[in-house]
Formats: C-alpha cells, sequence, structure tokens
C-alpha cells in the first residue's frame, strides 16, 4: 500500500487548513503533502493583506491540472484526500486516474449534483456581486462565525479567522455554475475507491448534498462509500474531535485503496 498522502484543501483556505492532519498522518508513517493552489502559497495574513493579481484569474480546471501535474511526478501513487472544493477536486483527479484512494470531505456543490438548500445561502455573498467572477474575495467575519465554522469555540473565532482564512478567487464559484471545471464520469471503470463524508451541521455543502453526490459515485463499480458525522459543521477539519475524522478517512483509504501502479 502507498506511504503517500497528498491533502487538497477548499475554497478560503490554504495549506495551512492542513497543518494538523499533516502531523498526525505523518507520526503514523506517511510522506504527506499539502500543496497551494495556485497563487495561494503565503501566510493567510500576508494573503489577505496583498493577494496576488494572479489569483482572480484562477479557476477550477487550472487548479485540477495543478495538482495533476503535482500527482503524477510523485515516485508512488497517493491517497488522496480533499476537504470542500478541494473534496469536488479529487473526485476530479480520480476520474482522471489519478490516486489509489480518494476521501472527499465535506464535499462542495459537484457538476451534475443539485444545490443544497444551505449551500445557495452560502454562495450568495459571492453571487450577488456579478463581477465577483473576476475579483479575489474577502470572506467575512460574520460569514464564518455563522456559517463556515460556526461549531467554532465563540472565544477563538477571530483567531481562527487571521489564523486560516485566505482571499479565494470569485471565479471558482462561477466554474461550478457553468460547468467550466468539466464533468465527473460517474461510471468511470477505473476509478480507484472513493469514501464521501458529510457534516450533519454543515451549512455551506448540505449532507444531503454529499448523499446525493454518493449516490451518483455509486455508478461506479469501484467501492463507493458514505459517512455523515453527527454534530459536524464545515469546519470538521479543525475543529474539535477532528482526529475521529482524520482516522475514519486515512483508515479507510488503507483498508480501501487499490495497489499503486506506480
Amino acid at each position: 500500500m502507498t506511504k503517500t498522502i497528498v491533502l487538497i484543501h477548499g475554497a478560503w483556505l490554504n495549506s495551512r487548513s492542513w497543518e494538523a492532519f499533516k502531523a498526525r498522518y505523518e507520526a503514523k508513517g506517511f510522506t504527506v503533502l499539502t500543496p497551494d493552489w495556485p497563487h495561494d502559497d503565503r501566510s493567510p495574513a500576508e494573503l489577505r493583506r496583498a493577494p496576488d493579481p494572479q489569483l482572480a484569474k484562477t479557476g477550477q480546471k487550472a487548479i485540477i491540472d495543478h495538482f495533476e501535474r503535482i500527482i503524477r511526478a510523485l515516485p508512488e501513487e497517493p491517497i488522496l484526500i480533499g476537504h470542500s472544493l478541494g473534496g469536488v477536486f479529487t473526485q476530479h483527479l480520480l476520474d482522471r486516474g489519478c490516486g489509489v484512494a480518494g476521501v472527499a470531505i465535506n464535499p462542495a456543490p459537484t457538476p451534475g449534483v443539485p444545490l443544497g438548500p444551505h449551500a445557495i445561502v452560502s454562495a450568495l455573498p459571492v453571487f450577488s456581486d456579478l463581477f465577483s467572477w473576476k475579483k479575489a474575495k474577502v470572506m467575512s467575519r460574520r460569514f464564518f462565525e455563522t456559517r463556515f465554522a460556526q461549531t467554532a469555540p465563540k472565544d477563538r473565532v477571530a483567531e481562527l479567522y487571521d489564523r486560516y482564512i485566505v482571499p479565494t478567487a470569485g471565479r471558482v464559484y462561477w466554474d461550478g455554475v457553468t460547468g467550466a471545471s468539466g464533468r465527473i464520469r460517474w461510471d468511470n471503470p477505473d476509478r480507484a475507491p472513493l469514501l464521501l463524508i458529510g457534516g450533519e451541521l454543515d451549512l455551506i455543502a448540505d449532507a444531503s448534498m454529499t448523499r446525493a453526490i454518493h449516490r451518483k459515485q455509486t455508478r461506479a463499480p469501484s467501492r463507493t462509500d458514505l459517512k455523515i458525522f453527527e454534530g459536524r459543521s464545515h469546519w470538521t477539519c479543525m475543529d474539535a474531535g477532528w482526529e475521529t475524522v482524520a482516522d475514519y478517512a486515512l483508515d479507510w483509504a488503507v483498508a480501501n485503496g487499490r495497489r499503486s501502479r506506480a
């Protein structure tokens, strides 16, 4: 079985968001890569203060291509674990033949799957700005506290926002609506095993959407499983009890991953 893991972050976050997962998996003997999206490779404070102008021009396909290049250059095929939009990218990368197993945690809206009501409400701050497709947007502190990480301790919200939140390209939202990221072949006979993890209290990517993605993905012949964690929000990879999610994801991938073809 592979000893390499690639962690793929979602919108509004960068590789720092994986710091706890990375340390935990490395302690188990894995080589763990946490690549940033293009133009996201600085500290969150620096990115908020002066986002790279190229960030606003970066769409989903360019990000998926970026990760594919990294993965194909590795000496062995990795386990892929993505959160939020990173969970969507994980599905695209599996569809392209990358990875021995994939885990999509709180996957964001995925092509071919209807939006849940929470996802619609959470997308309004981006879509209400008709020019957001060519801007780098910044999440408000109020949105972070009430929708993105509503289960985080209230006395730590400001600290968590400052440590982790980065600007993101409005274009990645519009790409999700227009299908610019491309389709996913639900019945792909070559797709590696996939686990979908949802959160009961997720106000960004409804658990109902995760279930719908699971139903689509079960058209493929490879193993496709679903786990909905009760009482967990979109902030599940950093909220209290994140270790349970991290271990469940890795244990499943190790138990069900296919043999590396590298």
